[in-house]
């Protein structure tokens, strides 16, 4: 008596209620085999099917197709998905309905006869779901367009009320002789830093992490930024009773200057921010694997549990429970810029000694030594109010007005031009002795640089050219290479900047 092996029947029983329709056809695609699963994929009874052609599950439309794929398999059979590249595969019910299918094909041999075994799948939900990930995809790029636009108008149109304040603030503390109104205004002015680096850092933040950011790399001498964040930081510093220490290296980055000098700004800002006595040291390590660029602080440290936190948008610590200016952006920035550039950052902190940061950039981002040159101008020391005619063309009435006060108060003669009309009259009216401050961002779809192109045209020479713009950032990388005679600056405009340009340029 023959006694089946178990094994044996869990295979006969695996066959028949496989979750997938199993079909077995031989070499003239003749059905010899199929089990209980074709009930319910495809209604058909599995002796209904056996000795049909394998073309009876198979679409009318794709049966062309599906011959092509027969023979091609046939000449080199092996197990593989059949038309994986195929988007509609398909395969037919009884009933005339189609579904999306997936076709698993094994080829093997009873004796010396060929057959080939096809695993079939309905693919309607994953289909579903493919769509649904595409069409949300797709809805996300949208977003984040619809979100890169909006940010580019907002960094112009909420900068443009910023700017008119501080310009006319600074006005107003050239007009006024009283030393309690000076002390008032100075106090304004110290708010409109404040709401200025606020909106600076909200817009920032949003841009990086909306993608709207694509970091244009160039060799960038490291000396050369640190030194320029010195400059800006040690009024700063002094200011609030510290030291600051910057030891640099004589290293050259391949890098995205703006992004990078963003990060150490930053780190910078948030060690003198939570640093009320001792001092603030950057330092920088080169070893075989890597730049190292630390910046330490004696401040109130971060408690142990909260270091994970502090990267987090609109995170603050302060185990002092003094509420510090700023919102808890610059840390989340820096997070974001070291994720676009390649680098990394870790931080330790001791809650009364102070925090260490550190900066690792690999070696594959430092550039050869001597690949870049020093391309900064020489600041002219003394300006000259008087000598030089300025040319403010500013489509915002409000800056535009606050901008002339500002300059006339200083001893510029200013004539104006407020529409890309008027700013053509006038481009056509300068006698080449002029230094044009224009608006980047004009109504019209005209910007200021392209009037600065047509001045310097019409005259034949570089006429001398500030440009503002309130998304600087975006202005400098569409800009293909450096413009002779020009700099940019940042609106809202320190206006201590914007005279200190104007020395350097005036004709």
């Amino acid at each position: 008596m023959y006694v089946m092996n178990p094994a044996d029947e869990i295979t006969r029983q695996l066959l028949r209620y496989s979750p997938d329709a199993m079909i077995v056809v031989d070499a003239g695609g003749v059905i010899r085999f199929a089990n209980e699963t074709v009930r319910d994929l495809l209604g058909y009874e599995p002796a209904d099917l056996i000795g049909k052609s394998i073309e009876t599950v198979v679409p009318e439309r794709l049966r062309d197709r599906h011959r092509t794929h027969v023979a091609g398999y046939m000449r080199a059979p092996r197990n593989r998905e059949m038309g994986v590249s195929i988007a509609d595969l398909a395969a037919l019910r009884a009933d005339g309905t189609e579904f999306p299918a997936a076709i698993r094909l094994a080829h093997f041999h009873v004796g010396t006869e060929p057959f080939v075994a096809a695993a079939i799948r309905d693919m309607t939900d994953r289909r579903r779901i493919n769509e649904a990930l595409v069409s949300a995809r797709e809805e996300a790029d949208r977003a984040n367009r619809a979100k890169s636009r909006f940010l580019a108008s907002a960094s112009h149109d909420l900068r443009q009320p910023l700017q008119t304040v501080r310009l006319l603030n600074a006005s107003m503390l050239r007009m006024v002789s009283d030393p309690d109104v000076g002390a008032l205004l100075k106090r304004q002015e110290q708010a409109i830093d404040s709401m200025t680096r606020l909106l600076n850092g909200l817009l920032d933040v949003s841009r990086l992490e909306s993608g709207a950011i694509d970091p244009q790399l160039g060799d960038v001498r490291l000396e050369q930024v640190l030194n320029e964040l010195r400059a800006q930081f040690e009024p700063l510093v002094r200011a609030r009773g510290l030291s600051l220490q910057v030891t640099t290296a004589d290293v050259v980055l391949h890098t995205d200057r703006t992004l990078f000098t963003q990060l150490l700004e930053n780190l910078l800002g948030n060690a003198v921010k939570y640093t009320d006595s001792g001092n603030i040291a950057l330092t920088c390590e080169l070893t075989a694997e890597a730049l190292h660029i630390d910046i330490e602080d004696t401040g109130i440290g971060i408690p142990q549990d909260k270091i994970e936190h502090i990267f987090d948008e609109y995170y603050q610590v302060d185990s002092s429970g003094t509420r510090r200016a700023g919102v808890g952006l610059g840390l989340a920035i820096v997070r974001e810029v070291s994720r676009l550039l390649g680098y990394a950052a870790e931080v330790k902190s001791q809650v009364g000694v102070g925090t260490w940061v550190r900066i690792t950039i690999p070696r594959i981002h430092l550039a050869m030594r001597d690949a870049v040159v020093d391309t900064q101008v020489a600041v002219r020391s003394a300006r000259r109010p008087g000598r030089t005619r300025l040319v403010l063309i500013e489509d915002n009435e409000g800056v535009r007005v606050a901008t002339q006060l500002f300059l006339q108060l200083e001893g510029y003669e200013v004539t104006t031009a407020g529409s890309a009309r008027e700013a053509q009259r006038l481009v056509e009216s300068l006698q080449g002795d002029e230094l044009m401050i224009v608006d980047y961002h004009l109504d019209g779809g005209q910007t200021g640089l392209e009037l600065v192109h047509a001045a310097r045209q019409r005259q034949g020479t570089d006429i001398p050219a500030v440009v503002l713009s309130g998304d600087l950032p975006s202005v400098m990388r569409v800009l293909k290479s450096p413009i002779p005679r020009c700099r940019f600056l940042s609106k809202p405009v320190d206006t201590e900047a914007l005279l200190q340009a104007i020395a350097e340029l005036a004709p």
